[in-house]
């Protein structure tokens, strides 16, 4: 099983998860607002590190290429065993540092090596961390985390509902300036996670920056558990469903939600897919297969330029949908929303599409931890490449931040409405 690795190359300016303006998000079926920055992200005690993939594809490799072409040849053995006499002896905390962190610190630096944010090096108990999270419950305080490559700053980048983060009055687009009095700027993504995160019932203290001005925060970490889709019935038979991250548990959330809509009357659709980072290709393909007609969902091509195809049989699908999509959709969220516009079954509204076209996958090591690597580049039903590019709307829309703060206003929403409602009423 393969997962798309969510957020992830910043558009521009700061950090967080993704965008171009400074955005709050806000619980419910609210997109997120006006965050700013974004690169990759980890949910903070939600969702540590992946949307990346699982071992699918990566057998062991026992060999590969001569000695001369591998950078773990004896001269760099020789050369880490120097550096570590010389630390042994000289480094004045050296009773302080393990076997065990200085071998995790040169497996991470051979991954980082790679220049690639998504391809890293899990511990033993970082990828159990992983897998847990995965299942859908999570101890921490509930909060998205995004790190800028150019700056290094962590933000904060999406609150998830009723969760401690958003008790606390943590909102999107926050600056993580230091955690248990510790600056985190400089600082690795999942460690600035692994400080933020804990085990249930323990307090944290966070220092922000918002707006300029510094806000200290204690937040005790709790089980949170997420629910990646939601629904609600509009006026004039018009369902809303949004999907916030594709998980295992998405299929069935999205079935449970899709059900209760037809069963409330709908007549149109419209599927929100703002500020959703991505996820298992799995998941989004059998959504997919809900809603699209016969075809190719999407395909990627590996280093060798070989062709994995994800086909899908076909839907019954015939309601006049719209779709909403921000500078924050990415990955997985681009593949659904990418095939929609292909397939010319829908509208899309809002902005841009983040532009992550490549796909990851991790694969667990002996010793209980993992490596996450990026495989591949992934193409659209059409064969269009959205790396870096990202996937143009049908309606381009800005989100008004000010009118949301203000009244609650959802600007990129209401157009849907007004979209699909045209829609609706030419099919009478």
């Amino acid at each position: 099983m393969v997962k798309m690795e969510e957020q992830n190359q910043m558009r521009r300016k700061y950090v967080s998860t993704g965008g171009e303006e400074p955005r709050r998000r806000r619980s419910g079926f609210l997109p997120g607002l006006l965050v700013g920055f974004l690169i990759a992200v980890i949910a903070v005690g939600i969702f540590f590190a992946l949307r990346g993939g699982s071992a699918a594809g990566l057998a062991p490799v026992l060999s590969s290429g001569s000695a001369g072409n591998n950078a773990v040849d004896e001269a760099a053995v020789n050369k880490l065993k120097l550096l570590e006499q010389y630390i042994d002896y000289y480094y004045y905390k050296s009773d302080e540092v393990s076997k065990a962190d200085m071998q995790d610190g040169m497996y991470k630096g051979l991954l980082n090596s790679l220049g690639d944010v998504y391809s890293c090096y899990f511990t033993p108990e970082e990828y159990q961390s992983l897998q847990q999270q995965t299942e859908g419950v999570y101890f921490g305080i509930g909060a998205y985390v995004s790190k800028d490559v150019e700056t290094g700053a962590c933000v904060i980048s999406g609150v998830i509902k009723n969760s401690p983060a958003e008790a606390a009055g943590l909102m999107e687009g926050d600056i993580i300036y230091s955690v248990g009095g510790k600056e985190m700027n400089g600082l690795e993504l999942e460690e600035v996670v692994s400080y933020i995160k804990g085990d249930e019932g323990t307090k944290v203290q966070i220092t922000l920056i918002r707006n300029g001005e510094s806000i200290d925060m204690e937040i005790t970490r709790a089980k949170v558990t997420t629910p990646t889709v939601d629904s609600e019935m509009k006026e004039n038979g018009i369902g809303y469903l949004q999907i916030t991250e594709f998980d295992d548990v998405t299929t069935a959330q999205f079935e449970e939600n899709m059900a209760s809509l037809r069963a409330q009357g709908m007549k149109g659709l419209i599927l929100d897919l703002r500020s959703n980072p991505g996820g298992n290709v799995t998941t989004v393909c059998e959504i997919a297969e809900q809603i699209l007609p016969e075809g190719l969902v999407f395909y990627m091509e590996d280093k060798n330029g070989e062709r994995t195809e994800y086909p899908c049989k076909g839907a019954d699908f015939d309601l006049p949908l719209v779709v909403l999509v921000n500078e924050y959709s990415a990955s997985a969220a681009e593949i659904l929303s990418g095939a929609i516009k292909d397939a010319g079954i829908g509208t899309l509204v809002g902005q841009k599409t983040f532009g992550k076209g490549i796909v990851q996958t991790v694969a667990p090591l002996d010793d209980g931890s993992a490596i996450k690597l990026t495989i591949a580049n992934y193409y659209t039903r059409n064969g269009n490449d959205i790396h870096l590019k990202g996937i143009e709307p049908d309606i381009e829309v800005a989100l008004d931040a000010d009118k949301y703060l203000e009244d609650r206003t959802d600007t990129q929403l209401d157009k849907a409405i007004e979209v699909l409602t045209e829609k609706m009423n030419g099919q009478n």
